[in-house]
């Protein structure tokens, strides 16, 4: 279906109260497994691409334990298997679809074993037919509208036995009540909203997200009101673009209404925010995140391209004038706050000159971090089918050169900070620095530092002895 013309629909009391009875089932048929075989059941979730896929997941592991499941950290000896799949790119698909893959012979070992597939790459229906034809071990498929649906889904697959493949072909109104097992002690995700309007000619997103959707704005604040009371410091307000929070629902209230209220709840605790559209952040936005300490001093803005008719070409509704902008009073407002960026290398048609604005735009703008991605065609979207003449290595040569623009820029940056103490939220200990502990600013820029375990879950303040492109070194004070 034209994900231009999707039926909104909603989620009633009475469909709530079914995925609670289909938990109450499933629990009490695992409960009997429990105290016949001396073990719980175990599942296990796996978490592909962005953090709202991550938001997903943290749901699905709450439906799970309410389902008398016990979450495992890996595969081997579960009984249920749910992998949350990504779209963004074809690698995502590619690399979900080969994990999957190598699932085989769990089923194998363990004809009991159910297996489901979930999230955006399955809210395609060419994903679907392959999944059909080549991954008969696959016990049940279901998009990203029917998440909530999915102990109900699991239901009907142990009760009928037959494979099942939800089609999405209607967009659910947001679900309120779904069980969420956090898989972090202090640091939270909450979606605030669903969807996306905008259509870039590259993103996938519309189509295998649906239309925006947002939350009623007292539970969005009941739920981090309740976070911040439970010790949580950092805490992550997610939305394709949250600037249009509120719009289809035609709110007399906005998205910076939502920052300023959430940011006056009282505590000890960091607000994030992502992603930005250019074309909708604005300067009361902007204002907001000024006059309000809790907000971090970090504003993600992807800016894809330097060039005006490579923008165009996206369907991205601004121009770089209208960027800089942005970019400029967030600098006025904030000259703190740090500022990253999306750039996609190699869009179709893309110039010898278009990528020189590019590099331009960066050299101007100074960002402090940039996601850079090498465009991956989507099939179903405009740009799939766009004349590219441009070959891949040329596509290749820019991205490194983008590469080594930025790292340049962006080394500059982080030596602006050596000397300076800044406060950091200990993560705990490093996976990359061996005993050093890690944590992240105000700006979401990376601190390593010597500390204690304990320090976990702490602000802390950490004074800048060296930096790198990518992360700051530090002493505790």
């Amino acid at each position: 279906m034209d994900a231009k013309k999707q039926n909104i629909l909603p989620v009633t009391q009475a469909d709530m109260q079914e995925q609670q009875a289909s938990m109450d089932r499933i629990r009490q048929i695992n409960d009997g497994y429990t105290l016949q075989n001396g073990r719980p059941r175990f599942a296990y979730v796996l978490t592909f691409g962005c953090q709202q896929n991550e938001a997903d997941s943290e749901k699905i592991a709450g439906m799970c334990r309410q389902m008398g499941y016990r979450i495992s950290d890996g595969p081997e000896n579960c009984d249920l298997i749910v992998v949350n799949t990504c779209a963004i790119r074809e690698h995502a698909e590619i690399k979900a679809l080969s994990t999957i893959g190598q699932f085989k012979h769990l089923k194998e070992k363990n004809r009991e074993l159910v297996i489901a597939v979930c999230g955006c790459m399955v809210s395609q229906s060419h994903r679907v037919e392959q999944i059909k034809k080549s991954y008969p071990y696959v016990d049940f498929v279901f998009g990203t509208a029917s998440l909530h649906r999915f102990p109900e889904l699991l239901g009907r697959k142990l009760s009928l036995g037959r494979r099942l493949f939800e089609s999405d072909t209607a967009t659910y109104a947001l679900a309120e009540g779904i069980p969420v097992d956090r898989s972090h002690p202090f640091k939270a995700w909450v979606s605030i909203m669903y969807g996306c309007n905008n259509f870039c000619s590259y993103c996938i997103v519309p189509y295998v997200r649906g239309r925006e959707r947002s939350r009623d704005r007292r539970a969005v604040y009941d739920e981090v009101a309740d976070l911040v009371s439970r010790g949580y410091r950092d805490i992550t307000l997610l939305g394709q673009n949250v600037n249009s929070y509120g719009k289809s629902e035609h709110m007399d209230y906005d998205f910076a209404d939502l920052l300023k209220d959430l940011s006056g709840i009282p505590g000890d605790y960091r607000l994030r925010f992502m992603t930005s559209h250019p074309k909708d952040a604005s300067d009361k936005l902007i204002d907001v995140m000024a006059d309000h300490p809790h907000i971090a001093r970090h504003f993600h803005l992807p800016l894809q391209s330097g060039s005006d008719r490579i923008l165009k070409a996206m369907n991205r509704h601004y121009d770089l004038d209208r960027f800089l902008h942005c970019a400029d009073y967030i600098r006025k407002r904030m000259p703190d706050c740090v500022l990253t960026s999306d750039i996609i290398v190699g869009f179709p048609g893309e110039t010898d000159e278009d990528f020189e604005r590019t590099l331009e735009a960066l050299k101007l703008i100074r960002f402090d971090m940039l996601y850079s991605f090498l465009f991956s065609p989507r099939v179903g979207t405009p740009a799939a089918s766009m004349p590219d003449p441009v070959p891949e290595d040329v596509k290749g040569a820019r991205f490194r050169r983008l590469l080594e623009v930025q790292n340049e820029i962006a080394l500059e940056k982080n030596r602006e900070a050596v000397g300076s103490t800044l406060t950091v939220l200990c993560d705990g200990p490093s996976k990359e620095n061996g005993s050093l502990m890690a944590g992240r600013t105000d700006g979401n820029k990376i601190v390593f530092f010597e500390g204690e375990p304990g320090d976990a879950g702490c602000f802390l303040d950490v004074r800048v002895d060296r930096a790198d492109p990518y992360a700051l070194y530090g002493t505790r004070i």
